[in-house]
């Protein structure tokens, strides 16, 4: 087998975003362009000579494609042993865990997450280091300074490897190991919950549930999770096979995309819990009967109810949240007399709080939580935690919601997404809020006045980095706010997210629809940011 130099040019647009790189599949596809991008990430790289590199993906469109020429390159910059899903698949959780259980250099994820998959959809590529988690800034920074020097890159000259087939193989010096996808992901699971209990929820004749795994990576763990280990029905797990495309159908487990898990779950004779996961498993979304969970409430209940699952019943050491998160988490922090971090978009700001013991728990109101079992968001986790707490509680998710209300007050939030706009308007459209921001203070709108605006800027306590400009935010006097910021996770245009949240201590309005309680803040938000002008949309295209 011999290595092969290839001449190559630089890609002006492989830098990498909050979640790696992602373009559409056809970029991907060009050549050179998937070859440029690996090597960037082993030439930013030290020390990995003869160690071990994990690899899986989602199994979307040109996931097993890419892993042939990942596992060539591999060996051909000497890495001494790769392991990789069977049939290419590994969720995101399920990397980081089998990353940390190894003690392994680091791992390639091959996913776009939430995006459309299938020969016109999207593809994605990130690197995770040692501890599980994402790549920091600085490394993806090496990253992509790499990609803009690169003149070359490396290749075995090998006929591809059988990734079906379970064992080990090599790649000229380097061995290559096909594991069960689900083996290591299981049985940590299986250490942090009472599969007992949860079993005997699961199996008792009353309560019902509905797993909807959108077609994507979970389908595997989810069948072998709850319907082989914890004897749920058979029918449990809906769109269970992981599919290329993803059945046509779009990986988000939010209220829009999930659609059909939403209608069985607010249908008629509907189940007692539903929750659905992802394209490469990480997000999470979890609906009780005709009863739909916030992503900022589930972080804030797991929080109030860690101590009644057997992984977290000595107590948390503090609470981590993504700035545009609800605040409820917040609340609950203080009760228990912890800590409660507020970072910046990106699960990789978590892990330096979470390698410090700083936090345990932590999560984005994009639908994902998580804990320091890994360092990606995890979202069949989150599904099982839920589970442990209605087998101790013995309630409906319904009623263990509004009594946390009770307790701690609503926060009523929701997001906005205006997806695909032109990243031009997009541009403006958070300019014109930067230069707004110093004349808004002391501003009124109606009842509400402005108490502060400025744009999140965020010091990692424990490695002293700083990430700027991470959000426009309006505070006002009343408690209530508006945060405006890009995504990072598409692939066409740009999209904008309007976060809206306001505080209510009163339980007997604790039962309004979310969009009548944010009313005001959504007129205020438009009336600053002129967002229909810009976007020149009329009504966001997802409402969460």
């Amino acid at each position: 087998m011999a290595i092969k130099t290839v001449p190559t040019q630089p890609f002006n647009d492989q830098k990498p975003g909050t979640s790696g790189l992602r373009k559409k599949v056809t970029v991907f596809q060009k050549p050179h362009y998937l070859e440029n991008f690996v090597q960037s990430i082993f030439d930013s790289l030290q020390g990995y000579k003869g160690q071990t590199l994990v690899v899986g993906g989602d199994g979307r469109y040109y996931n097993r494609q890419a892993i042939q020429i990942i596992l060539k390159m591999a060996a051909a910059s000497g890495f001494g042993r790769v392991m990789v899903g069977q049939f290419g698949i590994l969720s995101t959780p399920a990397t980081s865990c089998i990353i940390r259980k190894y003690n392994t250099f680091g791992g390639i994820i091959l996913s776009a997450s939430h995006n459309p998959g299938g020969p016109d959809g999207d593809f994605g590529i990130k690197y995770n280091i040692s501890n599980g988690g994402p790549a920091p800034e600085k490394v993806t920074d090496a990253i992509y300074a790499s990609s803009q020097s690169l003149n070359s890159y490396k290749i075995l000259e090998a006929p591809d490897v059988d990734l079906d087939k379970l064992g080990e193989s090599k790649l000229d010096n380097m061995v290559v190991e096909v594991i069960d996808c689900v083996a290591d992901y299981a049985e940590l699971m299986e250490s942090l919950f009472d599969f007992n209990s949860i079993r005997k929820l699961l199996t008792n004749g009353h309560f019902r549930m509905c797993m909807d795994s959108l077609h994507a990576v979970t389908g595997s763990y989810a069948h072998n999770i709850f319907e082989e280990r914890l004897g749920a029905p058979k029918n449990t797990v809906i769109n269970g096979t992981p599919l290329e495309d993803f059945g046509g159908g779009h990986p988000d487990p939010n209220l829009v995309y999930a659609h059909q898990l939403v209608e069985i779950l607010f249908g008629e004779n509907a189940p007692d819990f539903g929750a659905a996961s992802d394209g490469d498993g990480d997000r999470n979304m979890i609906l009780g009967r005709h009863f739909f969970v916030t992503p900022s409430d589930s972080l804030a209940i797991l929080a109030a109810n860690a101590k009644l699952v057997p992984g977290y019943s000595s107590g948390l050491t503090g609470i981590a949240r993504s700035m545009p998160t609800s605040q409820a988490p917040d609340r609950v922090a203080a009760q228990l007399g912890i800590e409660c971090y507020e970072t910046p978009t990106g699960w990789k700001f978590f892990g330096n709080l979470l390698d410090a013991d700083k936090a345990t728990l932590c999560g984005e109101e994009s639908f994902g939580t998580g804990s320091n079992h890994i360092r990606e968001k995890d979202g069949l986790w989150a599904v099982l935690f839920w589970l442990n707490i209605l087998a101790v509680r013995q309630q409906s998710v319904e009623e263990i919601v509004k009594e946390h209300w009770q307790t701690y007050g609503r926060n009523y939030y929701s997001r906005h997404d205006y997806e695909e706009v032109a990243s031009d308007r997009a541009n403006t459209l958070i300019e014109n809020l930067r230069s707004a921001m110093p004349s808004l203070k002391g501003k009124q709108f109606g009842s509400s006045q402005v108490e502060y605006s400025d744009d999140f800027s965020y010091t990692d306590p424990i490695d002293g980095s700083i990430s700027q400009k991470q959000g426009v935010r309006i505070g006002f006097t009343d408690g209530s706010r508006i945060v405006f910021r890009l995504s990072g996770t598409g692939t066409q245009g740009a999209t904008v997210r309007i976060y809206l949240e306001s505080y209510e201590p009163d339980p007997a309005k604790h039962n309004l629809d979310p969009q009548d309680a944010l009313g005001n803040l959504i007129a205020i938000a438009d009336e600053i940011a002129q967002i229909h002008t810009l976007t020149g949309m009329e009504k966001p295209t997802v409402i969460t």
